[in-house]
């Protein structure tokens, strides 16, 4: 459980928000009950009024409370909270060789954590001391500053001291996060290496429950996924739903001639954007809440899966099984270069041509053979054409086929990257690939789907968008979204009507790439991002009439 406010118990169902309109104050859907945000003595009652500018606070025993600024009122015993844990002890994990990651945490570093966590200027909040009555939630107001107000005050009810107090701890927590992104990012885990994979999925799980979650492993056939899960304050909303993976394109040994390394303000190494980065975040955001004595306003669920950069064929199933009842899903991946999140993705299938010919002696009995080599590149050709469709893109990723030079090659194979801008285009370029036929006597053609997901449109509108956009103002930050090129588990999604966001991973670029990089001066933003958007209620995403 993560620590409370001392002498500050909630006060459950303290307040709840009427039904919302389309503007961009934050409001609950349903009666959904806002935080507990004032811990009360039990003689008075407060009632809280938010305009589209202004957030007011009167007791009704003549008794005023604000819960704007950092006040006295209230200590966070953030020492004694399990979430310093998460990012200050030892990291596990195993080197090419097995051995434990090099560049593990440090006392010392466990030390100037937990130093930050308990500084005075940064762990005293404000805590109304009466109970909050309905939250009142004005008309639509018309101009920018109205909706950043209205959200603040969404915000600081939620959590008393925002977001002052919020920025300022995640400016501490940043530091600790670089350090055990370095340290993830040193725990090689290239996909279909189940013995690296769990063991990095031992040691995100141990960090996981120093947040105070519930942590199991689900078995995969080329490593375990990870499912994790936090309590909410309302336990009868439904769950918000996390979306990552722990597995990376770096096969093994990168790290020989490209350590992790921190210079210029970046940190770089393989795997460090995509996504080892973002789990970090996480982490810190929870560790975050932990520390106020706070939880997330709905229950938490994560799944962390070993497949992803593979087209997640097994994790796939299990994000698919968590998406029943979710209200809303997030993405782990990194933002656009320029931090905007990702509001939608292409759909993506993995494709298999296998061509089957005859070996012959090239020299003396070329005539007895089929060659499949000649008989794949004729075809690659041919679903070029096909691919140069609208809509759709196409990646001859991987050829190989062939022995010798002086054999007719029996066997051939291409590993095809698609995307995919609409459903309607991926559906046509499958099945114009599932025809394809030999085009010489004697050799079969054979496509095989290795992985596909969906393309995920872009929603008009985008309530959740323009809701995390409000926080962010709130916290300082600008922010904006737009449609990705990738793909990933948040297609799933996604492609049904789930409101649906990703990028919320860190900020960097070169995914896939040597150069690859994250932002140290956007850590502690996205970790104050975060841990809002966990910690306040969301507002209605959907229409009743969309489930």
């Amino acid at each position: 459980m993560s620590p409370q406010i001392v002498g500050s118990p909630a006060v459950p169902g303290a307040a709840t928000e009427p039904a919302p309109t389309p503007v961009t104050v934050p409001a609950a859907t349903d009666g959904e009950a806002l935080a507990a945000a004032a811990k009360a003595a039990p003689a008075t009652t407060a009632a809280t009024t938010v305009t589209g500018t202004t957030a007011a606070t009167t007791a009704a025993g003549g008794t005023a409370a604000a819960a704007a600024a950092p006040g006295p009122s209230a200590q966070v015993t953030a020492a004694k909270s399990g979430a310093a844990k998460a990012l200050g002890t030892k990291a596990a994990g195993v080197t090419a060789a097995g051995t434990k990651a090099a560049g593990a945490r440090t006392a010392a570093a466990t030390s100037a954590l937990t130093s930050a966590l308990t500084n005075p200027a940064l762990t005293t909040v404000v805590a109304a001391k009466t109970p909050v009555a309905k939250a009142v939630v004005a008309k639509p107001a018309a101009d920018p500053a109205a909706t950043v107000a209205g959200a603040a005050a969404t915000v600081t009810t939620a959590l008393p001291g925002v977001p002052q107090a919020l920025s300022a701890r995640a400016r501490t927590l940043a530091g600790a996060v670089r350090r055990r992104c370095a340290d993830l990012a040193r725990i090689e885990s290239p996909s279909g290496d189940a013995p690296r994979l769990d063991a990095l999925a031992e040691e995100l799980a141990a960090g996981f429950r120093s947040t105070g979650a519930t942590a199991r492993r689900e078995p995969g056939p080329a490593g375990d996924h990870l499912v994790l899960e936090w309590e909410g304050r309302d336990e009868s909303l439904p769950h918000l739903l996390i979306v990552g993976h722990h597995d990376t394109v770096w096969p093994v040994g990168t790290l020989t001639d490209w350590p992790v390394t921190e210079q210029d303000g970046r940190l770089t190494g393989p795997g460090v954007v995509d996504m080892k980065g973002g789990l970090a975040i996480l982490e810190g955001a929870l560790a975050l809440l932990a520390d106020l004595g706070e939880r997330p306003h709905r229950t938490v669920r994560l799944v962390v899966v070993s497949d992803e950069e593979v087209g997640s064929p097994d994790g796939r199933l299990l994000v698919e099984r968590q998406l029943r009842g979710a209200a809303a899903v997030l993405g782990l991946e990194p933002p656009h270069p320029d931090g905007r999140l990702k509001t939608a993705r292409r759909g993506s299938t993995r494709v298999r041509l296998t061509v089957t010919g005859r070996e012959a002696h090239a020299g003396n009995d070329a005539q007895d053979g089929v060659s499949a080599v000649d008989e794949l590149v004729d075809q690659l050709v041919l679903v070029r054409d096909l691919a140069g469709q609208p809509g759709t893109e196409l990646n001859a990723g991987r050829i190989s086929g062939g022995s010798r030079a002086n054999v007719i090659a029996g066997r051939a194979e291409a590993e095809l990257g698609l995307r995919f801008a609409t459903v309607e285009a991926q559906r046509r370029t499958l099945d114009n690939l599932a025809r394809l036929t030999a085009l010489r006597p004697g050799a079969r053609v054979r496509t095989e789907v290795l992985s596909s997901r969906p393309a995920w449109p872009e929603r008009t509108g985008n309530p959740l968008l323009r809701h995390v956009r409000s926080l962010a103002a709130v916290l300082g930050q600008h922010l904006d979204g737009a449609p990705a090129g990738g793909a990933g588990d948040t297609n799933l999604p996604g492609s049904r009507g789930l409101p649906t966001l990703d990028g919320f991973g860190a900020v960097g670029a070169g995914a896939h790439a040597r150069h690859e990089y994250i932002r140290l001066d956007q850590i502690a933003p996205r970790i104050a991002l975060l841990a809002a958007l966990l910690a306040v209620p969301l507002p209605r995403l959907r229409d009743r009439a969309e489930g």
